[in-house]
């Protein structure tokens, strides 16, 4: 593993803040029209822009979901590891996540724990079925704890929280443009100059991933493919924090996925200053916290 210097500059520190709160914003916001279409979010709402609850998990206002917990968890596990990402280490705080019986777990996600339950290996078998949008979701950890890092190490680091339950290539693929992509931002390197250097080498392999030859994605489903579409549409399409978390999850389906992606992207790119105060005032204190602590801790570290 390689080493970074602890100290970190503090445009950094307050980038990658903004980038866990971010993902939580995006998560609580998204998940009240979660798996709704956008003619219902419409007609229910208008535009649905305020963090107010309920959706079918029926959340308290500002309360998130399995994407920014089981993101807290993999955080835990790799400050336990002293800023290792090791999988049987991730594989056990997932586990221990799902013990405690979260409102809400994705399918894949749970068979693959059940079967680490019953193997105690923490790898999930390779599977073209498995490139949903669990691993893409939780990734931000990895990204903070790897900054600084050779991209092939912060690559395998990637595949390493992944494959405890999504051990697919697109996954993969999904995981490790996000992550580089986010490490980028905190850099404060622009927009158009990370599409540049990322996004091409990304089609390039995976074509599927393409998101401006098709129409607006809207209702994306769970699958990681249509996650980023609508995510990268919405990056593009809008000039700051609040439009664009807006705009995903507006587009309904898996939208507390695609709002919790589009924060953390958003939060990195524009900082802690774009990230709505109403929002950040409804979110859940606990969480909150978490996020600004873990986000500080997963940076300054030894990096023995």
């Amino acid at each position: 593993m390689s080493s970074v210097a602890a100290a970190v500059p503090a445009a950094i520190l307050a980038r990658a803040e903004a980038a866990y709160l971010g993902l939580a914003l995006g998560d609580a916001l998204g998940a009240t029209v979660e798996f709704m279409t956008p003619r219902e979010i419409a007609c229910q709402f208008g535009v649905h822009r305020e963090m107010v609850g309920g959706g079918w998990l029926k959340l308290r206002r500002g309360q998130v979901t399995d994407d920014t917990t089981m993101s807290l968890a993999l955080g835990e596990a790799i400050l336990g590891n002293r800023g290792r990402v090791e999988p049987l280490a991730c594989a056990r705080a997932f586990d221990g996540w799902m013990r405690g019986k979260p409102p809400d777990i994705g399918n894949t996600v749970r068979r693959n724990l059940v079967l680490f339950r019953r193997t105690a290996c923490p790898e999930a078998p390779p599977s073209e079925h498995d490139a949903g949008n669990g691993a893409a979701m939780r990734v931000l950890p990895v990204a903070l704890a790897t900054f600084g890092w050779p991209e092939a190490e912060v690559r395998a680091a990637c595949r390493a929280q992944a494959h405890v339950t999504h051990n697919n290539e697109v996954s993969d693929a999904a995981c490790e443009f996000l992550a580089v992509a986010v490490q980028d931002f905190l850099r404060g390197d622009p927009l158009r100059r990370i599409l540049r250097r990322r996004i091409g080498p990304l089609l390039s392999v995976y074509p599927q991933f393409s998101f401006r030859k098709r129409v607006r994605c809207a209702n994306p489903s769970g699958w990681v493919v249509e996650t980023m579409q609508a995510v990268l549409q919405a990056l593009l399409d809008n000039g700051g924090f609040e439009d664009c978390v807006v705009d995903v999850v507006n587009r309904g389906g898996d939208a507390d996925t695609t709002g919790a992606i589009a924060g953390m992207l958003c939060g990195a790119l524009y900082g802690r200053e774009a990230l709505p105060a109403r929002w950040l005032k409804v979110l859940d204190p606990a969480v909150r916290e978490a996020c600004i602590v873990q986000a500080r801790k997963l940076l300054v570290r030894d990096g023995k």
